[in-house]
C-alpha cells in the first residue's frame, strides 16, 4: 500500500497545511475516503438562524436535511470520497409536557431516517422546576458525539470524520482524532459564525458554508402536519 502525505482539501473557507502532529495516511488512490458527518444539531440550527434568517422568524424554520448536508460537504474535498454515514445528535421534548414538539421531532427524525445514511441520535430534554419559565435543555449531547466519534476512529469504520458544530467544548473530541494515525478529522461551520479551531491557528481545516449552501440543504417541510411519514 502506497503511504501518501494527506494535506489539507480545498474548501468554501479558510484552511491550510497541517501542522504539529497530523499524520500520514497509508491510502490508495484508487480507494475513495470513507467520510463521516457528525452534527451537532441544536447548535448547527441555531447558528443558520443568526446567520441567515430575519431577527424574529418562525421557532420552526432554519432546519437542513441532514443527508444534503453531507453529501455537500463530501463533494467539497479534493479527494475521492464516499458519504458512509451522517450522524446527527440532537435533543427530544417530551411527549407530556411539548406533545406538538414531540410529534414534529419524530416525523422529522422519520423523515430524515428513509435513508440508510442518516443517524438519529437523540437525548431527552431535561426541564427545570420553573419551566415554562425556563427552556428546556439538551444534556448529553456533546458526550455522545465525541464517544461516537473517538470510537468510530478507532474502528476503522470511516478515514475521515467531519465535524459540523461552533461548540468548542467538543475539541477534545478533536484532539483524540488529530493524533490518530488512522483517521483524519475536518470541521464544518456555517460563513460568518463561530468555528472550532486549535488556538492561534486554522487548523483543522473548515468547510464554510455559505448563505447559497444553506438554501440548497434547507428543510422545509411542515412537520406538524404529520403528512409526511
Amino acid at each position: 500500500m502506497l503511504s501518501l502525505t494527506y494535506s489539507a482539501p480545498p474548501s468554501s473557507g479558510i484552511g491550510g497545511d497541517f501542522f504539529g502532529t497530523q499524520k500520514d495516511l497509508a491510502m490508495t488512490d484508487d480507494i475513495p475516503d470513507r467520510v463521516v458527518v457528525f452534527m451537532d444539531y441544536q447548535n448547527v440550527h441555531g447558528w443558520a438562524r443568526r446567520q441567515f434568517l430575519d431577527l424574529g422568524a418562525d421557532p420552526s424554520d432554519g432546519h437542513v436535511l441532514p443527508l444534503k448536508v453531507g453529501e455537500l460537504l463530501v463533494s467539497r474535498r479534493d479527494r475521492d470520497s464516499e458519504l458512509m454515514e451522517v450522524r446527527v445528535y440532537r435533543g427530544r421534548p417530551n411527549p407530556e409536557r411539548q406533545p406538538g414538539a414531540a410529534r414534529a421531532n419524530d416525523r422529522q427524525t422519520g423523515m430524515w431516517e428513509r435513508s440508510h445514511l442518516v443517524s438519529v441520535i437523540r437525548r431527552n430534554l431535561q426541564y427545570p422546576p420553573d419551566y415554562p419559565a425556563s427552556k428546556a435543555t439538551e444534556k448529553g449531547i456533546d458526550v455522545a458525539i465525541a464517544v461516537d466519534m473517538i470510537r468510530l476512529g478507532m474502528s476503522g469504520y470511516m478515514d475521515t470524520a467531519i465535524l459540523f458544530s461552533s461548540d468548542n467544548d467538543l475539541m477534545p473530541a478533536v484532539e483524540v482524532l488529530w493524533q490518530m494515525a488512522a483517521c483524519h478529522v475536518e470541521v464544518a461551520a456555517w460563513a460568518g459564525a463561530a468555528r472550532i479551531r486549535f488556538p492561534g491557528t486554522q487548523q483543522p481545516w473548515c468547510h464554510h458554508l455559505n448563505q447559497t449552501d444553506f438554501h440548497a440543504v434547507r428543510d422545509t417541510y411542515d412537520y406538524t402536519q404529520g403528512n409526511h411519514i
